[in-house]
């Protein structure tokens, strides 16, 4: 049996720069795993370790994600092996398209029924990947989760909801986000960087996997257009009641 964890390697957004046009520049963003991925694979971790399983990651992204460093970097989280896609005609898809290769990469997976995502993505945090995946391996989907453990057939998962949490018994296959305080995350030492370079990771051809036909076109950048600002300043024994009146009547404009 495998557990599988969809992980991203992507340039971190506060690294890039956005110019008076609009268009941001990501010649200084440096990529790495997104800081929401460890989460998943630590829960992941400990699942495969309870249940004697694989633990195998899956990725898509850029030709960058095939690279040694790329490689190293995620299997030194805790990983046993990577199934990825590594090309750079993924760097213009959207996540519908990206979520469709994924599936297909866990398809690819022999005895896998559960995959784990992190709760968000560094770079778009649309929160939308793991509804995405499971609507194309037609799997539920279950966010927020804070565990996973084996039962029978099917999986135990507990879920942070309002108020508290809930325990949920799925049978059959299944696909979780971890939610970004599940478990802690173990800091790869020197002996898991140097053993993750002999780790297997399988970079599989796009031809190979079937992509969703679903396009998008930018029709243009621009800026968030600034707000102007009154600059009041409100002083003296009154001050607090005169702001209040000046904000009532703001509202009622």
């Amino acid at each position: 049996m495998s557990v599988i964890v969809a992980y991203k390697y992507v340039a971190n957004p506060q690294d890039a720069s956005v110019g008076a046009d609009g268009v941001v520049d990501w010649s200084r963003a440096k990529p790495a795993v997104s800081e929401y991925d460890p989460v998943a694979i630590s829960l992941g971790r400990l699942v495969a370790d309870a249940t004697g399983s694989e633990l195998v990651g899956v990725s898509v992204g850029t030709s960058a994600a095939g690279s040694s460093m790329a490689k190293k970097n995620a299997m030194s989280k805790g990983l046993d092996r990577g199934v990825i896609v590594a090309d750079d005609e993924t760097s213009t898809w959207n996540e519908t398209k990206v979520a469709s290769v994924v599936a297909g990469l866990v398809k690819k997976i022999e005895g896998s029924d559960l995959l784990i995502t992190g709760d968000s993505s560094v770079d778009t945090g649309a929160r939308m990947m793991s509804a995405l995946v499971a609507g194309y391996l037609g799997w539920p989907c279950f966010q927020e989760v804070t565990n996973v453990e084996r039962e029978g057939e099917g999986w135990a998962i507990t879920q942070v909801v309002p108020g508290g949490t809930r325990r949920v018994v799925v049978e059959g296959s299944v696909v979780v986000a971890a939610s970004s305080d599940a478990v802690e995350v173990k800091v790869p030492s020197m002996k898991d960087i140097l053993a993750a370079g002999k780790k297997p990771v399988d970079v599989i051809a796009l031809a190979d996997l079937e992509a969703a036909p679903v396009e998008f076109d930018v029709t243009g950048r621009a800026r968030p257009e600034a707000k102007s600002r009154k600059n009041v300043i409100f002083t003296g024994e009154d001050a607090a009641a005169n702001l209040v009146e000046a904000l009532r009547a703001e509202a009622a404009l």
